[in-house]
This record gives structure tokens, sequence and C-alpha cells, in this order.
């Protein structure tokens, strides 16, 4: 048997220590990296945050003109729910809009001006078919008013100085247009429209048809709720959350927080 060199195991016990203190080493090393580059991600993802909420109240500014209230409105009184059938432009926003209104029970996104056959968005995005996207907004006359439903669609929900456009939407598909359900609805929305062109708040005639509602058609499924369901959508986050930012701002009494829903009331 060949004897041990009695320096070997001291040897081993320092190189093994040593071993153990490099990996110590790296272990601290490798954490403060990822510490770093755990803190330089939240960095970029906080920058990215400001800088899209920024955006976003540019946006907003852009998009909204503070009106004042109609001057000829119905009282806030009980009663059964009422409905106002309004269009201005792609329906995902003025959707979401609306759904953020206090008072407001629920909105579909549809179609209004044309006939049942045609009301499919295939067709309806030809801008052949006579319909505009539009919402059907049901609400409680005790705790909101037509006048004010009208109030918000003038300063947030849409351009009304657009002509048959909305944005990067064309076509007579993203008109603005109120279709009225009776005579009252129909003085008041023409009554709104003369009082404003009379402050000369916008900076352009508005160009808002009033018309006779004949019918509304309900739009496909996959349409309802849509920003709620695509929040993270490119079009959605430059044309339609601003406008959300601008009710809040503008109309902070009429805001919700948490938006009526359709799939909610299913």
């Amino acid at each position: 048997m060949t004897a041990r060199h009695p320096s070997i195991g001291p040897w081993r016990t320092r190189a093994s220590g040593a071993v153990h203190a490099l990996r110590a080493l790296r272990a601290r090393a490798a954490s403060q990296l990822f510490h770093s580059r755990a803190a330089a991600w939240a960095l970029l993802a906080g920058l990215a945050v400001a800088c899209a909420w920024s955006l976003h109240a540019a946006r907003a500014a852009e998009l909204s003109v503070p009106v004042p209230a109609p001057a000829l409105d119905n009282p806030k009184v009980a009663g059964p729910l009422q409905t106002a059938v309004l269009s201005g432009g792609c329906f995902w926003g003025m959707q979401a809009v609306f759904e953020h209104v206090k008072g407001v029970e629920r909105v579909w996104a549809g179609y209004s001006g044309g006939q049942a056959s045609t009301a499919h968005y295939e067709e309806v995005s030809t801008g052949t078919t006579g319909h505009a996207e539009s919402v059907q907004i049901i609400f409680d006359p005790r705790a909101i008013t037509y006048g004010e439903i009208l109030r918000v669609f003038f300063s947030v929900a849409h351009d009304p100085t657009e002509l048959d456009r909305q944005g990067p939407d064309v076509g007579t598909q993203y008109r603005s247009e109120i279709f009225y359900a009776n005579p009252g609805q129909r003085r008041i929305a023409l009554a709104y429209i003369a009082q404003l062109q009379r402050a000369r708040v916008f900076s352009a005639p508005i160009v808002t048809r009033v018309d006779p509602l004949t019918g509304f058609y309900r739009a496909e499924g996959y349409h309802q709720d849509y920003l709620v369901h695509h929040p993270d959508q490119p079009y959605i986050v430059y044309n339609d959350i601003p406008k959300l930012v601008s009710l809040k701002r503008l109309l902070p009494a009429m805001y919700r927080t948490r938006p009526v829903l359709v799939a909610a009331n299913r």
C-alpha cells in the first residue's frame, strides 16, 4: 500500500473551501445581476406606463371638447327604462364610453339606418347598406336624462364635425347621427345642436344628422364589450381609451369606474 502524501488532505480541504467560496461569489454576482436587470426592466416598464398615460392624456385632450349642458332637456323622473340610439364612428369606442356613464343600464353595439337583411359587419363595412355603426343605450330616466346622454356624445364619444368619418375610419357607416325614437328626443337633439352652434363650441360646423329611428340591429357577439376584451389592441389604445380618460376628466360626476357590460346582462 502506498502511503498518502501528508499534504494532500489539507490541500483538498483548502481547495474545497475555495470552490465553495467561488461558487458563493458567483451566486452573489448572479443575484446582483438579476436584481439589476430586474430593476432595469422595472424602470423601463415604469417609463413605458408613464409614456402610455402621457399619450393617453394628450390624445384625450385632442379628442375631447368641453360642452355646456343642454338648455332644453327632460327632467329626471321615475319611469320605465328609455333608449337612445347614436352613431359616431366605430362602435367599439362608443360602447365603451357609455358603459362607463352613470345611469346607463346597458349598451349594445349594432347597426342603424339600413335594412335588417344587410345588418352584418362585412356588408355594413362596404358603406353601401345605409347602415351606420351605432350603439343602443338603455338608461334610467331617474338617474340620467336624454340631454345628458347627448352631452357625453358631443363632448367625448366622437367628433361631430367630421363628415362620414371618425379619425382613421372613413365611410358613411362611420357618420355622426342621432336616431330619435320620439318627437321629444328630436326636439332636444335639434335644440342642443343649435345651442352648440350658436356658442361656437367647435371650430367647425356640426354635421351630425338627426333622423327617425327605423330599427336597431345588434352587432355580432365578438363586437360586444370589445374594449374590455381587447384593451391592449393598438387601435383601442390610441383611439378609444383616451375617450374614457376624457369622460372621467370632463364629466367626473357622470363617470362610473366599473362598466356595465353586455355580458353581465345576458
